[in-house]
């Protein structure tokens, strides 16, 4: 397969942390491959590195060797500017926490991205309320966080994640603070936005619901990667959660 094929590439990644007179290397030489596309879980115990992993390849923590590609381009040689506008273009980024700006309604925290983007107001609002509907929300323009669920905050931020068109989500631990059925309400959304808009979804995660909207499975042990499977390869008991360690 071609380079161009792969929309983010990682080559010998690592990370360490000193905390006193321990060294802890989170990422211990990661190579991995991801095609455009696809559905990627990360998973792993607590303290395996597939956070770090996931941080590294959105930009949001500089490994300490090693290189990034996305799309080609080596993150490592870009500028504070030039990194911030692939972040902001090209990166989507859903977090546990779902991490909305609690003054300001559903429309607005969408939005968010298009003003940092630059882009026109009446175009950014159109934008916002094309993705709200698309996500189940468009009756909930106006409300702010505090007067939604957990899954309808998720769903806000999910939205506020393809503002800018990404070609790339990354979700972290997505469905960590939901109930079980909101949870896979979440994930099959994910996975219908991954094959209705073509974008490649890429989340770190405990929950093995995540396998069956799978295309591949990273299994990631004492910062190196153990295992890569193919959905179809995959034997787990749909019902089985690893939610004890969140």
């Amino acid at each position: 397969m071609a380079a161009h094929e792969y929309v983010v590439r990682t080559k010998g990644l690592v990370k360490i942390y000193t905390m006193g007179e321990e060294v802890l290397r989170a990422l211990n030489g990661v190579d991995l491959d991801i095609r455009r596309g696809e559905y990627i879980s990360i998973m792993g115990p607590s303290g395996s590195g597939k956070s770090t992993l996931f941080n590294a390849i959105g930009g949001l923590d500089k490994p300490d060797e090693g290189s990034v590609f996305i799309n080609d381009v080596d993150m490592a040689q870009l500028d504070a500017r030039e990194l911030a506008y692939l972040r902001c273009h090209t990166i989507g980024y859903i977090f546990q926490t779902f991490n909305l700006i609690p003054v300001m309604t559903a429309l607005e925290n969408v939005t968010l991205p298009t003003v940092f983007a630059g882009a026109p107001t009446d175009q950014g609002i159109e934008r916002g309320i094309e993705l709200l509907n698309l996500v189940g929300l468009g009756h909930r323009l106006h409300h702010r966080p505090t007067q939604l669920s957990g899954g309808q905050q998720q769903r806000v931020a999910i939205a506020r994640a393809l503002a800018n068109n990404p070609s790339i989500i990354l979700a972290d631990e997505p469905t960590g603070n939901l109930d079980l059925k909101t949870g896979e309400e979440i994930i099959e959304l994910l996975r219908l936005l991954n094959r209705e808009q073509g974008v490649t979804v890429i989340s770190a995660t405990h929950d093995y619901k995540m396998v069956n909207v799978s295309d591949r499975v990273v299994w990631i042990r004492d910062g190196k990667i153990a295992k890569i499977e193919e959905r179809a390869n995959i034997d787990i008991q749909v019902g089985q959660m690893a939610g004890e360690e969140h």
